[in-house]
């Protein structure tokens, strides 16, 4: 799992029929402060996430079992909207 942000969302009128009805989204990972890493990654939202909100991202065959993306052709998947991070030492 990897805790990232939405930036932004795909429109793709073109694509395979069985992704038809679901969201996408762009995501930059991001560290536990908050700041950026490198990349982009185009996830599919199964939890109605919203712009700028902080995400937890699954990828390969964790997001085919994602609800919803069972049998879909997708490699990363939103399956959480993060609250609050707490890390304690």
């Amino acid at each position: 799992m990897i805790i990232a942000r939405i930036l932004g969302t795909v429109v793709s009128t073109q694509k395979d029929e069985r992704l038809h009805g679901k969201k996408l989204l762009i995501v930059k990972p991001i560290n536990l402060d908050g700041t950026d890493q490198s990349g982009y990654v185009v996830s599919v939202d199964t939890v109605g996430a919203g712009f700028h909100e902080k995400v937890i991202v699954v990828s390969g065959s964790s997001a085919r079992l994602a609800e919803g993306n069972k049998d879909c052709p997708v490699d990363s998947a939103i399956i959480g909207v993060i609250d609050e991070i707490d890390i304690t030492s």
